[in-house]
């Protein structure tokens, strides 16, 4: 249906909510859709800036009247597909964060980033369990299981939702607890959000308010002896201890600092959740491997917790893939080397690889739909879509992540939602599961979403075909 047709129902709804309605000629159009992942662009037939639930249920009942797909976006982080029709529910402006000390919650609203969520409980001794970017929307990053930084420590942040309000595609609301709407708290957790829109959601807070943590820069020639040096490290770290190992190759832009400009290099980072003491005892051995060319780990609060990874804190455009490896052997780290180390010439700018194990590997009291928990490492490959390399990094970066699936922990190679990356037929999305949840988020597809509406992102099938 295009825009022309949807004029009249769109006035309609327009009445109808708090917020309000775009359509491709309105000004607010493409502001109101943009991405930080400026790799994709929303074309949809109708946006809606929602303000509150009733909004988002308003919405989706005017798409499911006219069976029209519909897609919802917060922050745009996660933007692997691009919505080419229907409706797009913007949750951007529905960023209520508010803290509960007592109980160690935090409920935000559906656009609410965890950057709100670091500050607010940091004023009460907390932490949330956000990823390598708290400027990452949260509740995006929960539904796809949500990999924290202190994630050995502490598990998956889907492994501490307490309660989620939740549209489901027939405009219904819904309360969603351990005690309430069972079968949608066990699939929204790891499930992704394609079985319905969460408007709000609880989650835990940890104890934390200080780390010894931060990043350690090395020449990229010395990444043979510093993966080896890392896999042997890893194994002996208990799980107050949380790292990851990266291969970046820099560009020569202003915004990175000049020893690292234009550079090769390896990106130690750690988060270990101890006295300062132990953790420069327990750092040293990787100290030890090569010279640092920058050195920034130390005792820092955890509203400083962006400094580890540094990712980017403007839009990009970025293409990544992801593959869960059985371990980090020596042909694990000589085929790193091979397709990313000192020499390789590649556009794809980032190589890392993060440790899991310890809590990420045990299934929460209540469990959920998180897959592949046996996973020892996870490696993801982004290539960011600038410059003349711009047209080659999707086809190297796919590459890349596929030359390790004969290390995954599954035949066909086995994924984590966020990590995925662009999504392909129902066998590739699959593969962020086992085969009996994904059987089972099927039917749940099937029982809350029949007509498939909520089709866009990493969208579970109604019918299984697997």
């Amino acid at each position: 249906m295009t825009a022309t047709e949807l004029t009249f129902d769109s006035s309609t709804l327009a009445d109808a909510i708090k917020g309000a309605v775009y359509r491709p000629d309105d000004e607010r159009f493409a502001e109101e859709l943009a991405c930080f992942n400026l790799a994709t662009t929303h074309r949809p037939a109708l946006a809606v800036a929602a303000t509150c639930t009733e909004d988002v249920a308003a919405a989706v009942r005017f798409a499911a009247e006219r069976d029209l797909p519909i897609a919802v976006q917060a922050t745009g982080h996660g933007a692997v597909t691009a919505v080419d029709a229907g409706v797009l529910i913007s949750t951007k402006a529905m960023t209520d964060v508010s803290i509960d000390p007592r109980e160690r919650t935090a409920t935000v609203g559906a656009g609410a980033k965890w950057k709100a969520v670091v500050e607010a409980a940091a004023a009460h001794g907390l932490a949330p369990l956000n990823g390598s970017s708290s400027d990452v929307g949260v509740v995006g990053y929960v539904v796809g299981g949500g990999l924290p930084l202190m994630g050995r420590t502490y598990g998956f942040a889907a492994d501490h939702v307490q309660r989620m309000t939740v549209v489901t595609a027939d405009g219904k609301v819904r309360e969603v607890s351990p005690s309430s709407e069972t079968d949608l708290f066990w699939g929204l957790r790891g499930g992704k959000g394609n079985l319905g829109i969460i408007t709000e959601m609880t989650v835990d807070l940890m104890p934390v308010s200080r780390l010894y943590g931060g990043g350690i820069f090395f020449p990229g020639e010395h990444a043979p002896a510093l993966l080896r040096a890392y896999r042997d490290w890893t194994a002996g770290l208990d799980e107050q201890t949380n790292t990851s190992i990266a291969l970046l190759r820099l560009p020569p832009v202003p915004d990175i600092p000049e020893p690292l400009r234009g550079q090769f290099v390896v990106h130690l980072r750690v988060i270990h959740l101890g006295d300062a003491e132990t953790g420069e005892r327990l750092v040293a051995p990787m100290r030890a491997v090569a010279p640092a060319i920058v050195d920034l780990v130390g005792e820092m609060p955890y509203t400083a917790i962006d400094s580890v990874h540094q990712d980017p804190d403007h839009p990009v455009p970025a293409y990544e893939r992801g593959m869960l490896l059985s371990s980090l052997n020596d042909v694990v780290i000589d085929q790193v080397l091979s397709v990313a180390g000192p020499g390789v010439q590649t556009p794809v700018m980032i190589v890392e690889i993060r440790h899991l194990g310890g809590a990420l590997s045990r299934q929460p009291a209540i469990p959920n739909a998180v897959g592949h928990r046996d996973a020892a490492f996870v490696i993801e490959a982004i290539g960011v879509l600038m410059g003349p390399a711009a047209a080659f990094a999707p086809a190297a970066t796919d590459a890349l992540v596929a030359s390790f699936v004969r290390f995954s922990t599954q035949p066909g190679g086995a994924t984590l939602v966020n990590f995925h990356g662009h999504p392909g037929d129902d066998a590739d999305r699959a593969r962020c599961w086992t085969s009996p949840t994904y059987a089972r988020l099927c039917e749940l597809k099937s029982m809350y979403d029949p007509n498939n509406l909520l089709r866009y992102g990493h969208a579970i099938s109604a019918v299984h075909t697997g």
